[in-house]
């Protein structure tokens, strides 16, 4: 019987019948996993890359007037939206704001105007980046905003991707609000 139970597994030991069907078992869970996660990202990527634009084109179109209306306002507004298609605009949020420094160095919101998000108060200080504004000028400052719903949230889950663009004006030293 010992015999026998030693033939037996002789023969089991060299026999190499069904190895790759289980290396295929071990791997694929990990392989699947990696594909997933890569196609996270490359949407994920594709998402910030249209904040950043959504950001800097909702500044540029600001910066170019010296007068906003609201009409013009809501028109930029949305545009922003419409930059971040085909994803859901629901999940998109934008503020603009023109910030001014005094020539005693005091920084104030002159106005501001958001979508899917609360607009700046006026006359609020808020704290910029060092070198942006320089005493007697304004900005414009947009902040975009994006809550990223993954796909495969197992695998990243969901994220907000967020922008901030500075731009001076072009036409004159403020953008006002009418």
């Amino acid at each position: 019987m010992i015999r026998s139970a030693r033939k037996f597994l002789r023969r089991l030991g060299g026999n190499r019948d069904g190895v790759s069907a289980v290396e295929f078992a071990l791997i694929a869970p990990v392989m699947v996993l990696l594909y997933l996660g890569m196609v996270e990202i490359s949407l994920a990527l594709s998402v910030d890359r249209k904040v950043t634009n959504a950001a800097s084109a909702l500044a540029d179109l600001v910066a170019q007037d010296d007068v906003i209306t609201n009409g013009e306002m809501v028109d930029i507004l949305n545009a922003g939206a419409a930059i971040i298609a085909p994803y859901d605009p629901a999940n998109f949020s934008a503020r603009i704001s023109s910030v001014s420094m005094d020539l005693t160095g005091d920084v104030a919101v002159d106005w501001s105007d958001a979508r899917g998000t609360l607009a700046r108060a006026e006359g609020s200080q808020p704290t910029l980046p060092a070198g942006v504004l320089t005493p007697g000028r304004s900005i414009i400052w947009v902040e975009v905003g994006y809550a990223y719903e993954a796909p495969f949230r197992e695998v990243t889950g969901d994220f907000d991707i967020e922008e901030e663009f500075f731009l001076r004006p072009r036409q004159s030293l403020v953008v006002s609000r009418d």
